[in-house]
């Protein structure tokens, strides 16, 4: 079986590593940093004694799928894999010069992938003498549980590789979607309303954060709250995803960042991992408020909300960024959705969500609330995105 190799022992490459091992491939993980590589180690040890202890491995797999990776501080190791994946920081040019070196040690045959979660894929492939062999490989974290994969073809990949790679990570027991080289491919860009409108309500003073949440799980049927979420994934990270498809998009309103989660994200309140974010997660802290539970306030915030959701996956179908059950897959089995945007979209009603849509503009006269083309014509038209 193919050798796959993980360039970037971080919580991405380890997660990435595991999955290819219990596939049966053999992988190389490789970082410079020996501290990044030890705790890659103990971190995979750590994951697969406890899928032991759960029963979900029996001791003699989870030994053959640890032996089955190896460790390296130098490229030179990725000389027999057929497919490197890049697992670093999101820095374009520390990406650049990495898929340079690795150009220089693998076989004219192998694929070139990057894990990015917003950068493009065509500018990581461009100084290189093989660029119709890099392409994007999206995983969400943690990698060994999240079922979905982005499968991101430059405008210089090869249909062949774009081929492979897509058969590749079906193979592994993934839900592979195709994106268009974009910012934010599928999932990052069409879920920053989730977080980017909730976080304007919250500034308005319209309702606080507790009640947000309440609004989006108790009535929407979301499995996190925004402001849980946002907690859970780190604002740091949060924020920095929306900061760089904000500037990828030419500064467009509708990605606009939060100064809110600005000065959580400088003050280190990034969330569940460093105690406090949006909530106190310290030992012996306060009990949160309890949330404004007034059905027509929570009504309001889930609709605006939704719609603001749906209007951008239904841009996204609009600029052909995915197909439409592309679409679907990547916001349920990516962010954990309780359904497809578009599924919901025809279950409100088109014209329902035009008017949402028209009626926050009237209100707010920010380009932030333009309603997408398709759907007015949609609902001109009265068609659906599905068949009843």
């Amino acid at each position: 079986m193919d050798t796959i190799g993980i360039l970037g022992a971080g919580a991405m490459g380890s997660g990435i590593a595991q999955v290819a091992a219990a596939a049966g491939h053999q992988v190389v993980m490789c970082d410079h940093l020996a501290p990044a590589l030890h705790k890659c180690t103990k971190n995979i040890q750590i994951t697969l004694k406890q899928l032991v202890d759960k029963g979900k491995l029996s001791d003699a797999d989870a030994y053959a799928l640890n032996s089955r990776i190896r460790f390296s501080d130098h490229m030179s190791d990725f000389k027999d894999c057929t497919m490197v994946i890049e697992a670093i920081a999101e820095d374009m040019e520390a990406k650049q010069i990495s898929f340079k070196s690795m150009e220089a040690v693998v076989a004219e045959n192998a694929i070139l992938a990057s894990n990015t979660s917003s950068l493009s894929i065509s500018a990581m492939g461009a100084n290189l003498k093989h660029p119709e062999r890099v392409i994007g490989i999206h995983f969400f974290n943690p990698a060994p549980l999240m079922r979905l994969v982005e499968i991101i073809p430059a405008i210089q990949t090869s249909p062949e590789i774009a081929d492979k790679a897509y058969q590749l990570v079906t193979s592994w027991g993934k839900i592979a979607v195709q994106a268009k080289d974009t910012p934010g491919f599928i999932v990052n860009r069409v879920a920053r309303p989730y977080y980017g409108e909730a976080l304007r309500i919250l500034e308005e003073g319209i309702a606080d954060e507790v009640t947000i949440d309440w609004a989006m799980q108790t009535l929407g049927g979301f499995k996190m709250g925004p402001f849980e979420l946002m907690d859970f994934i780190g604002n740091d990270i949060n924020y920095t995803v929306t900061e760089t498809v904000f500037r990828a998009f030419y500064f467009d309103p509708r990605y606009k960042p939060s100064f809110t989660q600005k000065r959580l994200k400088d003050a280190h309140y990034w969330g569940r991992k460093t105690g406090r974010g949006f909530y106190d997660y310290r030992e012996g802290a306060a009990p949160r408020a309890l949330p404004n539970t007034d059905s027509q306030l929570g009504d309001y915030i889930l609709k605006r909300i939704l719609a603001m959701l749906i209007n951008e996956a239904a841009e996204a179908l609009y600029l052909r960024i995915a197909t439409r059950d592309d679409i679907e897959k990547a916001m349920v089995y990516g962010v954990n959705y309780p359904k497809g945007l578009l599924t919901w979209a025809d279950e409100i009603g088109i014209a329902e969500i035009v008017r949402i849509m028209d009626t926050l503009y009237v209100e707010y006269l920010e380009d932030r609330y333009r309603c997408c083309s398709l759907l007015r014509k949609m609902a001109n038209d009265g068609t659906q995105f599905f068949d009843n």
